[in-house]
Formats: structure tokens, C-alpha cells, sequence
């Protein structure tokens, strides 16, 4: 992708669980926490009713969740959130309290997704960036005919993406960390377990 070039995709809704809205503000009982914004972007293990692992989300997502009697906290960490009448314990993995279809399909294409695919790191110099440090490339240009697809677009800090232009990686002098591949429910398993390593509490319901 040109440097200063749009994608070509639109920005999706990020919507959660049972279709509300992830970014929706919180209802009225949660208004008024407070903690660092680290703490509320900290990532949150989400359980089926089943205690299977289906997918990662932040605090704030699951603090949501949790105030709407939608899932409760299987585990904690030391950290606190305060309203105006209580503190709540910060979770680090919750379990839904009724079961929920998982489709066996690939996520949508998004740029959210693909930085979660390439793990926010640049896929020519490998560097881990923060998201907003990133922009996504068509490896085969859209000029020569590259599609906005899974198989053709990753994660690309703004020094490789300028340096590749509308140019394919070998013209550029540039190698791929790994071949592009859509995000599958085997692909979120993988990162969940990578983020496992971190955080101990998530281990039993991640390695079986």
C-alpha cells in the first residue's frame, strides 16, 4: 500500500458479545471509574458457559460485560477499580454465564484484526509497534491489481512502508516475516496462549 494511501477498507463496528457495541459507554452504575488507562486496556480472557477459551478482550469490555450480568469474574488480579460506591476487583478471565455459538470461521477483515494476526509487528522489520504506529500494506500493490484481502495485506510500520512504496517486497529489498494467512479460530488459540505465558491464571483454561 502507498504511503498516505486509504486501505480501501472500511472501519468496522467493534462489536462484542450478544451484538452491543465494545466501545458502547458504560451504563450508569460504571460511569464513574477511574483507574489508569493501562489497567483498562489490559487483556481479559473470555470463557464460554463451558469454560472453553474463546476470545481475548480489554478490562473495560469485560467490566461491561460483567455489570450487565452477562459473565462473572473466574479469576482477578490485584488491581482495583472504584466507583462512586465500591471497588471492584480488576478480572483477568471471565466466563459467560450462557453458552454461546462460535462460529468455525475467519474473523472479518479489518485492520484491527490483521494488527492482532501480525501481533502489532511490522511484518518487513519485525519490530513490535504500538497500533497507532502501524498502517497496513498490500504486499502486491493495488496499482498492479492487489486485493484487500487477508492473504494480502499486513501489519507495516511507516519507515517500510514508505521505503516499499507501490512496489512488491523483492523489488523493495524487503523479506515477509511469514506468509499472510486469514485469521481462524486456530490463529486466536495461538495468541491466546502466547498472552497465557504472562499471565498464570489464564494457564488451566488454556493448556489441556
Amino acid at each position: 500500500m502507498d504511503s498516505g494511501k486509504k486501505t480501501g477498507l472500511r472501519p468496522r463496528p467493534n462489536v462484542g458479545l450478544g451484538g452491543m457495541p465494545a466501545d458502547a459507554a458504560i451504563s450508569k452504575p460504571a460511569a464513574t471509574l477511574s483507574s489508569r488507562p493501562s489497567v483498562m486496556q489490559a487483556p481479559v480472557l473470555v470463557l464460554n458457559a463451558t469454560f472453553e477459551p474463546i476470545n481475548v478482550t480489554a478490562v473495560r469490555r469485560a467490566l461491561v460485560l460483567m455489570l450487565k450480568g452477562v459473565a462473572q469474574a473466574e479469576e482477578t488480579n490485584h488491581s482495583e477499580v472504584h466507583s462512586t460506591s465500591k471497588a471492584i476487583q480488576v478480572p483477568s478471565v471471565i466466563r459467560l454465564l450462557s453458552y454461546r455459538h462460535i462460529p468455525q470461521q475467519s474473523r472479518a477483515l479489518s485492520r484491527k484484526n490483521i494488527l492482532l494476526r501480525d501481533r502489532n509487528t511490522c511484518q518487513f522489520c519485525g519490530i513490535l509497534f504500538p497500533a497507532s504506529e502501524l498502517t497496513l500494506d498490500h504486499v502486491l500493490p493495488r496499482s498492479r491489481g492487489g486485493r484487500s484481502s487477508w492473504e494480502n495485506l499486513v501489519a507495516s510500520c511507516y519507515t517500510c512502508n514508505n521505503r516499499k512504496g507501490d512496489r512488491t517486497p523483492e523489488e523493495a529489498g524487503l523479506k515477509l516475516q511469514r506468509r499472510p494467512r486469514p485469521f481462524t479460530l486456530h490463529t486466536s488459540r495461538q495468541l491466546m496462549r502466547l498472552i497465557g505465558h504472562r499471565d498464570e491464571k489464564w494457564r488451566k483454561y488454556l493448556f489441556y
